[in-house]
């Protein structure tokens, strides 16, 4: 059986795998550019062993285990009802159960959810931690929501997702749109109907019941660890660095700490509407009190200072930095923006959010040989933390601050390590995708091969 794969075109075997899934999948362009980038990241895995070939690892692994889409009727303060989409994509379970946040965006939609539950099986892989990969939301908005009309909704949400979820089966987490407001709201409606307090169930819970020091943090303080692993690569630190970061929510807000604490300079932020610029350096304090307590836009730095820019529309990525960091939305940093930052002389990258750099411009970082980090590995420190926060919940325990970013630190130096590793083994040294890829891919092939054709 195997002599006869060895014959084979491999990097023609994977492009018709790639072409069928595209067929299968109209109308998903975030899905196909997902799995376009991991199969064609394999390639070197698949010559060396023709075993996931042979066992039709990458059909079976592009196949959702499990597709819910259901209605969430919710009624707002004038009396009106509205109807939203629910998703959840249970997407495999090799390695655990499954694991992955939940979306609350206009945005949303089937391709949308299934691109990042496919992201987040090798997201997961990575951390080196006993969970599957999953994804699910809605295309509610909770932009200009009161808060009982958010309440409602994920009340209505919940009703119907709580019978596919479980600490053993399911457990989903905040993202986009989804914050502590949201899970307390989902949490409080599972313990409603179930009747049991299950706090294993879902990620992102309050301290008060449940939740994880470092929870709030984990994404953005695991990016910066993860960059500073790069940095350290070329005999670098953020000390001294200018930074750009694209957003302003959790991820971003975070980001921005961890790197102030590590000595770099933060000169930008953004939102969907602009950017600010403060070359003195981002304040932080007012970032978290607009964005976190008041809930308001970018444009409100002004006001308080007033040397600072804001740039209506504006492409944060036109300021010149030696870190950029995407830390917003899919597909959001172009080719055109590449250029630009490595013309003006960046000398590392790393995705804060899911698929937020175009393939082209992914490939203007590796001509250029600047250090890129791909998201799957450097923003998994939001899923390693949902684990920890599972861990402690199993053991009815709580650990504090220091110790919880201290094993998130580990996480991350970890998954940068066996992506450095699997890079160097495959043949392409300082390749983090591919060494994401492939070490993302192999370990959830190899469990899917011994627990049988399922």
């Amino acid at each position: 059986m195997g002599s006869s794969w060895a014959t084979i075109d491999i990097e023609q075997r994977v492009q018709e795998i790639y072409n069928e899934v595209v067929r299968k999948n109209p109308a998903e362009p975030e899905f196909h550019q997902a799995v376009r980038e991991v199969f064609f990241s394999i390639i070197p895995l698949l010559k060396k062993n023709p075993i996931y070939l042979e066992e039709k690892l990458m059909e079976r692994i592009v196949e959702p285990e499990r597709q819910i889409v259901f209605r969430v009727p919710w009624v707002d303060d004038k009396g009106e009802i509205h109807v939203n989409r629910g998703f959840r994509i249970e997407f495999n379970s090799a390695l655990g159960p499954y694991k992955g946040g939940l979306r609350f965006h206009p945005s949303v939609n089937f391709g949308v959810i299934k691109f990042l539950g496919f992201e987040q099986i090798f997201k997961n892989s990575l951390t080196d931690l006993p969970i599957g990969g999953a994804k699910g939301g809605a295309d509610f908005d909770p932009k200009g929501k009161s808060d009982k009309e958010i309440m409602l909704f994920c009340q209505s949400f919940m009703t119907e997702l709580y019978r596919h979820l479980g600490e053993n089966t399911d457990v989903p987490a905040g993202d986009i749109g989804v914050g502590s407001r949201e899970i307390g709201y989902l949490f409080g409606q599972y313990k409603r109907i179930t009747n049991k307090f299950e706090a294993g169930v879902i990620t992102g819970k309050g301290l008060r019941y449940g939740g994880s020091a470092v929870r709030t943090e984990a994404t953005g303080y695991g990016l910066v660890f993860f960059v500073d692993e790069m940095l350290k690569t070329i005999n670098e630190t953020f000390e001294g660095k200018t930074c750009v970061v694209s957003g302003s929510g959790n991820v971003a807000i975070y980001t921005v700490e961890k790197i102030h604490q590590l000595g770099g300079k933060v000169i930008a932020v953004s939102d969907s509407d602009g950017y600010i610029y403060d070359k003195e350096g981002i304040d932080l304090d007012l970032l978290k009190q607009l964005k976190e307590v008041e809930r308001r836009r970018i444009k409100d730095y002004i006001p308080y200072h007033k040397h600072a820019i804001y740039k209506p529309n504006g492409n944060i990525w036109e300021i010149p930095c030696d870190i950029a960091l995407p830390c917003a939305t899919q597909n959001e940093l172009d080719e055109n923006d590449a250029e630009m930052l490595v013309k003006n002389g960046v000398i590392a990258i790393a995705e804060g959010a899911n698929m937020p750099c175009t393939p082209a411009a992914i490939r203007v970082f590796e001509k250029a040989k600047v250090l890129f980090g791909p998201g799957k590995a450097a923003n998994g420190g939001g899923v390693a933390t949902s684990a920890l926060e599972m861990e402690q919940n199993a053991g009815k325990t709580r650990w504090d601050f220091e110790y919880t970013e201290n094993k998130l630190k580990k996480i991350m130096q970890g998954i940068f390590r066996r992506c450095s590793q699997a890079a160097i083994e495959y043949g392409f040294p300082n390749n983090y995708i591919v060494g994401a890829n492939i070490e993302g891919f192999k370990k959830v092939a190899d469990a899917m091969i011994e627990q049988g054709i399922v």
